[in-house]
């Protein structure tokens, strides 16, 4: 029950999908070309629910075909949307499990095809609806029985096929067949049946064909009259069945019997058996030899004078004797003889009682040659028309082979090895009209070969070794109308050579190695011929300055130039199709073209069907124009073309286009106003296109799901490019439809934005930003809490942050005045402290927070390094907005005002800060002043770290040391005034 309503709610959704999207494509299925929405096939798929195969097919569908899928279970009411089908075919699927209403409501079902399954069970009334029902196959399955009264509800049932199964019962079949009335032919072949025994039921007086070869039957045990409505009646290949077991059985109303590998004796069966012994097939009979052919004849001359056919294939005969069937009855009809071992037939001296006989076939036997019949001694057999002796080892035909059949129409040779053809052989067959030659080893042909066959009207010697056609070959053969030249190794056509074939209208070149078409050889049939095969051969141009070969061909309607071999026609010279006014079908695959020219096809204006599969090299341009004068083409394949791109004018004039295959091309897009230009386009096949699934194809998409007309090959099957999950018919295209204008005024005022602000914060913010990234990088790394120690733990004093070019005053005077002379302070410096091998930010960052100062020697250098900017920054950060005092200037050379005006952050640090300034010359005393220095610096750096916030009075350390000496050095004498600045 969940199945049931899991199947229903799939179909539900099927169902509401399709008709929300309204295209005109098909899940799983293809509409059969020209059907007119009425014949479907669902062939190579990989879904295994029903559902998916049937729920979008339309109310209009007659026949459907579902073979070679996984297909497993038909659910009830699988077909409730197919309510006019007729002809159904599920085969060669993994089917074995039909629900009872699986067929519900298909009243006009008239075929129904369930052959090559795994079906093993039928429910009774499975097919109860199907009344319309004449023909069902359920051949080759695993059936063992059927269920009573199966066929009850099936009264138009004509034909039944279930042959290959698994069934033992006989008596269960005529039971089940025995109310089909109108019942005509039954097949019951490769089962298990041992016996034809039955119940009082019988079988329906309307069968008259029955099959039940391959069986296990050892006898009939059948009543007397159980066969008397049969005409047709294979009994063949059951090994144990016995003469005997025909006695008393009636076989009067039989015209063909097939016992061929039974253990029937036929003349035992013929004696007891009342079936007329001119409808018995004796092939497989085990008449192998003169005495037992002899014996069948006498028997069969005493039930009647004449016999239409006899049948003696497959029997092991090796040769007949002049006399062997002089005692059977006068053949009037066929003798067969293929499948023996017969090695000679001679004149067929042992048909000389039989002269009216009119077809003769001694095929698949060991014939090696036929031997020259021209002797005042030969019968001749004047009723003789049909003469067959393919599948033979023929190696030569000798002169007047043929002499004793004048009056043959039909002589079958092909398939031998025939290497020598007398120029005699087939003198006499004045009345020939169909000459099957090929598939053997023929070389040559000569002017006097078909003389005298001027009634000849098909000629195949296809597929032998003919390299060169001589002179007036064909001249006698002026009613020839097909002549099959194909397979062969011809390079060249004497000039005459095709003379004489004056009615010819279908022309089979292919396959042979013509490096070129001349136009010349074709004057004698040019207002006759319709058909011309030219593929497989090694014509190739190098150049478009020909006159076209074709030019007098007013009536060819079929051109084939597939494969030229090995490097393709290469050029198409616009000048190759001029005159083939009436050309219906054109075939130009896997030719390697580089180009096509846009007025190649400007003569065809008949032409219906065009194909280019694989025909050009590389990436194809379709130049605009190239199908203009195709107005009356139907159908154009140009798969795997390499195809790029096109445009609307490449397709402008097909207005009876129907079917267009692009399939196997490379374009990411297709134009939709060159499909729109097409009114009558049917049918597009775009599979295998890498199809991008961007706002490209949007227009692409909408023609898909909306044009009802146009059905387009498994649509939702086609994936995106770059996204094989993705499908093309659904992918998003919201974003597609964003308004413009607006989208172009936002973008507009945000780039005005950037360009306006950006020089704005650059000058304001540089730094900060800057300084802000660096921070950041150096928390990123894990570094971040430990360069936030408190000052108790830093593990330098001060941190000398200088320019190179004041490195000579660090190392004489700041080096030694405050780690050397008994200092007890700990300095960093860049040479010396920096870790090796790591970034000189993360070093920089490093230094400033492991040290409790940061000293920096001011010059004009200084200002304009980037590394002591930065240096500076940090510090400032510190001093400013984590409240620390830590930022010490000490300037080693005066600098104007107007120097420092565009350092904001030092001129905001020499606002609120004491800074020191390195004695100059001009001191009265410098001895001294650097001494106060010294001391002044000494201080500084001892001092903490804390400083008073505007927002909080309370301050952990005392600052009134800074306090004290800045009192003390605004009142000092001019000498303190040389290295302390307020």
């Amino acid at each position: 029950m969940a199945t049931l309503v899991h199947q229903l709610l799939s179909a539900a959704v099927v169902l509401a999908v399709v008709q929300l999207i309204c295209s005109y494509s098909f899940h799983n299925c293809i509409e059969d070309p020209y059907s007119n929405r009425q014949s479907f096939h669902c062939i190579h798929r990989s879904n295994k629910d029903m559902s998916n195969y049937t729920g979008d097919l339309p109310l209009s569908a007659l026949n459907l075909t579902i073979s070679i899928s996984p297909l497993w279970h038909i659910p009830n009411n699988s077909f409730a949307n197919l309510s006019n089908l007729q002809y159904l075919s599920i085969d060669n699927t993994h089917l074995w499990k039909i629900d009872q209403l699986a067929f519900q409501n298909l009243h006009q079902l008239k075929s129904l095809n369930l052959s090559c399954n795994n079906i093993s069970e039928l429910n009774h009334s499975l097919f109860k609806d199907l009344i319309n029902l004449t023909s069902l196959s359920l051949a080759n399955n695993k059936l063992k029985q059927l269920p009573e009264g199966i066929f009850s509800t099936v009264p138009s049932l004509g034909t039944l096929i279930m042959r290959q199964n698994l069934l033992t019962n006989f008596s269960g079949i005529v039971k089940s067949v025995s109310n089909l009335t109108k019942l005509r032919q039954l097949d019951l072949c490769f089962n298990n049946f041992t016996s034809l025994s039955h119940s009082n039921e019988s079988l329906p007086k309307s069968l008259s064909v029955l099959y039940i070869c391959e069986n296990n039957l050892n006898t009939l045990g059948s009543n007397h009259s159980f066969l008397r409505y049969i005409k047709v009646l294979d009994l063949s290949y059951n090994s144990k069945l016995p003469a005997m077991a025909f006695q008393g059985v009636d076989l009067g109303n039989i015209s063909y019997l097939y016992l061929q590998s039974t253990s029937v004796k036929v003349v035992e069966f013929l004696n007891i058996s009342n079936v007329k012994a001119g409808h018995v097939d004796f092939s497989g009979t085990g008449l192998k030899n003169d005495s037992m052919l002899t014996e069948l004849c006498k028997l069969l001359n005493k039930k009647q004078k004449k016999v239409k056919t006899l049948r003696l294939d497959n029997n092991g005969i090796e040769q007949l004797k002049n006399n062997t069937l002089d005692y059977c009855p006068n053949i009037t009809g066929a003798l067969h003889l293929s499948r023996n071992n017969l090695k000679r037939i001679g004149c067929l001296e042992f048909l000389s009682r039989h002269k009216q006989i009119n077809s003769f076939d001694a095929e698949h036997n060991h014939l090696t040659s036929l031997r020259s019949c021209k002797t005042y001694l030969t019968v001749q057999f004047l009723n003789l028309e049909e003469l067959s002796f393919r599948y033979n080892r023929i190696l030569s035909v000798n002169r007047y082979a043929f002499y004793h059949t004048p009056n043959v129409k039909m002589l079958k040779l092909n398939i031998n090895n025939i290497a020598f053809l007398h120029r005699h052989a087939l003198k006499g067959l004045k009345k020939l009209e169909t000459l099957r030659l090929d598939n053997n080893l023929l070389t040559d042909l000569f002017n006097d070969t078909f003389e005298d066959n001027f009634n000849l009207q098909i000629l195949n010697l296809r597929n032998n070794r003919i390299s060169v056609i001589f002179n007036r070959t064909f001249s006698s053969l002026r009613n020839l109308t097909t002549l099959d030249l194909g397979g062969n190794k011809i390079s060249s056509f004497q000039p005459s050579g095709l003379d004489g074939l004056k009615n010819l209208a279908k022309l089979y070149l292919d396959g042979n190695n013509l490096k070129q078409i001349d136009g010349s050889l074709y004057r004698g049939f040019q207002n006759t011929l319709t058909v011309l095969d030219l593929q497989r051969n090694q014509i190739r141009f190098l150049t478009e300055n020909i006159s076209s070969p074709f030019l007098n061909l007013r009536k060819l309607s079929d051109l084939k130039l597939d494969g030229q071999r090995p490097y393709g026609l290469t050029i198409l010279p616009r000048t190759l199709f001029r005159g083939l006014h009436s050309l219906k079908s054109l075939y130009l695959t896997n030719n390697k073209i580089f180009y096509l020219a846009p007025d190649v096809f400007d003569d065809l204006t008949g032409l219906h069907f065009l194909t280019l599969d694989n025909c050009c090299v590389g990436v194809t341009q379709l130049q605009p124009g190239v199908f203009k004068n195709l107005r009356n083409l139907t159908k154009l394949v140009v798969e795997n073309m390499g195809i790029q791109n096109f445009s609307k004018e490449v397709f402008g004039n097909l207005t009876k286009l129907h079917t267009l295959q692009l399939n196997r091309n490379v374009m990411q897009s297709i134009p939709v106003d060159a499909l729109e230009s097409l009114p009558k386009l049917r049918y597009l096949d775009i599979r295998s296109i890498p199809l991008s699934c961007t706002c490209t194809n949007t227009l692409l998409q909408n023609y898909t799901l909306q044009n009802p007309n146009v059905q387009i090959v498994y649509l939702y099957h086609l994936p995106c490019q770059r996204d094989p999950k993705g499908r093309f018919f659904n992918f998003a295209t919201n974003v597609c439809y964003i308004d413009l204008g607006e989208y172009l005024f936002f973008s507009t005022a945000v780039v005005i934005f950037l360009f306006t602000a950006t020089p704005l914060l650059y000058v304001k913010l540089y730094w900060k930003m800057k300084y802000s990234y660096y921070v950041f990088r150096s928390w990123f790394s894990e570094q971040w809490s430990r360069l936030r120690e408190e000052e108790e733990k830093c593990k330098y004093d001060a941190f000398i942050s200088y320019n190179s070019s004041d490195e000579q005053w660090v190392m004489d005077q700041l080096l030694p005045n405050l780690e050397g002379n008994g200092s007890l302070f700990k300095l960093c410096l860049h040479h010396r402290d920096f870790e090796l091998g790591r970034f000189i930010v993360d070093n920089i960052v490093s230094a400033v927070y492991s040290s409790r100062k940061t000293i920096c020697v001011v010059s004009r250098k200084f200002l304009q390094s980037e590394w002591c900017s930065l240096e500076i920054q940090l510090a400032s950060y510190r001093l400013f907005d984590e409240h620390r005092d830590v930022l010490l200037l000490v300037f080693l050379e005066p600098i104007p005002e107007r120097q420092l005006s565009s350092y904001h952050r030092m001129r905001k640090v020499m606002l609120k800060k004491t800074y020191l300034q390195w004695p100059g010359s001009d001191c009265t005393d410098p001895m001294q002043a650097q001494d106060l220095f010294w001391n002044q610096l000494r201080r500084a750096i001892s001092t903490g770290s804390r400083v008073k916030t505007e927002e909080n009075d309370v301050s952990v350390d005392s600052v009134a040391p800074e306090r004290e000496e800045t009192e003390h050095s605004e009142k000092g004498t001019a000498e303190e005034n040389c290295y302390l600045l307020p």
